[in-house]
């Protein structure tokens, strides 16, 4: 059996059996410190021809990107801080040394901004071009945010928009009608173009949660990043918690301009790549978030029903191949 007969999920959970229960459940692992901190441990690959290309990509913003994918899933886990990154380089030996230099410019620019520093890697050679990086921050013990944490009842937050990364990477690659395309305000097609070589890893938003905790409400916080879709990650929830979720379709978090093209709910809900926070919380809290975290919204809910399955509050329907996000082998 190949890896495109198995696809990503099956995969996954095959080589969970090689580790201890759980340790696969989340967007990174969780070691017990000395102290009363966790160290969270993250790794990520990035290749060429499925993570970058540099027709839409050049080597500095690559490096950004990399890093702030690797740590959105640090933000995801609940980190207050980020200790840094290992780096680990594979390139053909006919590599430019201005490309390996953007990269690594780039990382370190990401991690001037939020924290962290460079705490190795290795380089090798090969037939194609590939990053894989590995994460380490910090959060306090009983204050990490878990997949399996939502509860029937829970509200689903968005930290922000979506769809505009798979927008972006629509008008690199120019594959919108040039009418359709320059129909699109110059604020949002520089906005979208920003999302997909510059996103935003939500460690702020981290913060907001612990400064809109109701008093007396005990830490739980069920949430993932959005990095494989909307969709993905509220159903990622879902079935870690044993609900199932309902979205509100006319509370999608999609910029008005972009809900009015064709692929736009489509790509609000499984474009990927948006790196927001979807969090499930007890609705005094997430309301309090709402308050404090400019740009978040309630997408929905968290129900009793088949673990998993999301649906659309108004219809019941399922959200079928549209919600499906991104995966890989398939």
């Amino acid at each position: 059996m190949r890896l495109r007969d198995l696809g990503e999920w099956e995969l996954l959970r095959r080589l969970a059996a090689y580790a201890p229960p759980g340790q696969f459940d989340d967007d990174a692992a969780l070691l017990n410190e000395r102290s009363d901190r966790q160290l969270v441990v993250n790794t990520d690959v990035l290749v060429e021809g499925v993570h970058f290309s540099d027709a839409t990509i050049g080597a500095q913003d690559l490096g950004w990107r990399a890093a702030a994918a690797n740590l959105s899933d640090l933000a995801a886990m609940g980190c207050t801080s980020v200790v840094g990154l290992t780096v680990a380089l594979v390139a053909p030996s006919d590599t430019t040394w201005s490309w390996v230099q953007g990269v690594y410019d780039g990382l370190s620019e990401a991690l001037r901004a939020h924290g962290g520093t460079l705490l190795g890697g290795d380089c090798s050679s090969g037939s194609q071009r590939l990053l894989s990086i590995t994460a380490l921050g910090r959060l306090n013990v009983g204050a990490a945010i878990r997949r399996s944490d939502g509860q029937p009842g829970d509200w689903l937050v968005s930290t922000g928009p979506h769809g505009l990364s798979r927008l972006g990477l629509a008008l690199l690659l120019e594959e919108l009608e040039a009418g359709v395309a320059s129909g699109l305000s110059q604020e949002l097609r520089a906005r979208a173009i920003q999302a997909h070589r510059r996103p935003r890893p939500r460690l702020d938003a981290v913060a907001a949660l612990h400064r809109s905790q109701p008093a007396g409400l005990p830490w739980r916080v069920g949430g993932t990043d959005s990095s494989d879709g909307l969709a993905a990650a509220a159903g990622a929830i879902a079935a870690a918690s044993g609900c199932g979720a309902q979205l509100d379709q006319p509370g999608l978090p999609i910029h008005p301009e972009l809900a009015q093209l064709q692929q736009g709910e489509s790509w609000c809900l499984g474009g990927g790549e948006d790196f927001e926070l979807v969090l499930a919380l007890e609705p005094a809290w997430a309301e309090a978030l709402l308050g404090a975290l400019p740009g978040a919204s309630r997408i929905g809910a968290l129900v009793a029903a088949k673990p998993g399955h999301v649906c659309w509050r108004e219809s019941g329907a399922g959200l079928g191949s549209d919600g499906s996000g991104f995966t890989h082998f398939r």
